[in-house]
């Protein structure tokens, strides 16, 4: 029997089952590209970055935070357009951008946790529904029914089960995948904001010196 075909005999709890797996794939591919470009080599860009704000070209810093164009990049940029306002200021900025990267790297997750949770449920109430019918079948026919009156009914009601176990488990594999990886990169967002903070502590007086300078 084709897949088609399987899927028609499951009934219409299939169709809700297909609409979360149509989400849970959309929501997989823009969490893959998102993670991708957002994946840096940390250490590489922390000791790079530390270098230039140590010769105190802020300008310079600046503009190879563009050049990367990641959340990590992004918030140490944010933090840098307020280092004339001192270092209180610049953790603010860097707080704010990192609520806002991590906001936009979680967008889509509960969703995916949702259908995760909904297509096997979905499936079971598929389920439940199709021997529902097999028994008031068998009430019709006043308990004479034979084993090949009700087995098409039975298969045909664990199909659902079967098609939501078959999205809810590569959705619940996939959320936690994404979360891991949007936490390591929240740990390197705060890994790359403390080094960025202890230079400016140790250059602080300098940085100030240079501002009044130019003002």
């Amino acid at each position: 029997m084709k897949l088609i075909d399987m899927f028609l005999k499951g009934g219409l709890v299939m169709w809700p089952i297909l609409a979360c797996s149509i989400i849970g794939l959309a929501i997989a591919v823009e969490k893959f590209i998102v993670i991708r470009k957002s994946k840096i080599n940390v250490p590489a860009f922390s000791i790079k970055i530390r270098g230039i704000l140590k010769k105190k070209d802020v300008a310079s810093a600046m503009g190879y935070c563009m050049e990367e164009k990641s959340p990590i990049a992004n918030i140490i940029r944010r933090g840098l357009k307020k280092i004339r306002f001192g270092r209180k200021r610049v953790l603010e900025a860097i707080e704010v951008a990192g609520k806002q990267e991590i906001s936009k790297l979680e967008k889509g997750l509960s969703t995916l946790a949702t259908v995760a949770g909904a297509a096997p449920m979905l499936g079971f109430l598929g389920t439940v529904t199709g021997m529902i019918a097999a028994f008031m079948k068998i009430q019709e026919l006043q308990g004479s029914a034979s084993p090949a009156d009700l087995a098409s009914g039975i298969w045909e009601a664990l199909l659902t089960t079967a098609f939501g176990l078959f999205v809810g488990i590569p959705a619940l594999a996939l959320y936690n995948y994404f979360v891991s990886n949007i936490n390591k990169i929240v740990l390197d967002m705060e890994r790359v904001a403390t080094d960025v903070l202890d230079v400016l502590d140790e250059t602080e007086k300098d940085f100030s010196d240079d501002e009044e300078e130019e003002l």
